[in-house]
């Protein structure tokens, strides 16, 4: 007789251990909001909740007359074509500045580099560009800023994506 019911409560044991693990997975899988509140609708023309993270991490410091001065008599060195491309690699590669023949351009990069969009903004002499980026800031080159309409930006997948900022232009201006 024991052998007939040891195997069964073994049995019934397996069956209630493999049940409560399969409960505790469900459970976890569902969302649930907290106790009166509802989940926010996610839409398209609503920003992520990890965008606007990004964003509140942003610094708002101007860079500077001096960083500017520096940034423009770097890229008045580079090669015309060259200038300032932090991200190298396939497809969208961020916002960059280029120095041309007779000028600076921002614009958005492509491959590496080796694709440059058309110009969003373009500097003809060292005075506008060091007045224009010596008030700009990581948050207002990010797209986030509608004051500054030469980078603000609606879309939620532009703004902050690979733009430039005080690590980029302090890596440019090292190299």
């Amino acid at each position: 007789m024991l052998a007939t019911i040891i195997p069964l409560i073994s049995l019934f044991l397996i069956v209630w251990a493999f049940a409560t693990v399969i409960r505790s997975m469900q459970a976890k899988s569902k969302i649930r909001p907290s106790a009166g509140k509802s989940l926010p609708e996610i839409t398209e023309d609503r920003p992520s909740l990890r965008s606007i993270a990004l964003r509140d991490q942003l610094s708002t410091k101007p860079y500077g007359k001096e960083l500017a001065q520096s940034l423009w008599t770097r890229l008045m060195a580079a090669k015309s074509g060259t200038g300032l491309v932090h991200e190298f690699h396939k497809e969208f590669c961020g916002h960059g500045l280029i120095r041309m023949d007779d000028d600076v351009i921002l614009a958005d990069i492509y491959d590496g580099g080796y694709n440059v969009g058309e110009p969003i903004a373009r500097w003809t002499n060292e005075r506008d560009f060091v007045s224009f980026f010596a008030r700009q800031s990581d948050f207002s080159c990010s797209g986030w800023d509608e004051s500054e309409p030469v980078f603000f930006s609606n879309d939620d997948w532009y703004r902050n994506n690979q733009r430039l900022t005080r690590s980029a232009i302090d890596r440019f201006l090292k190299t």
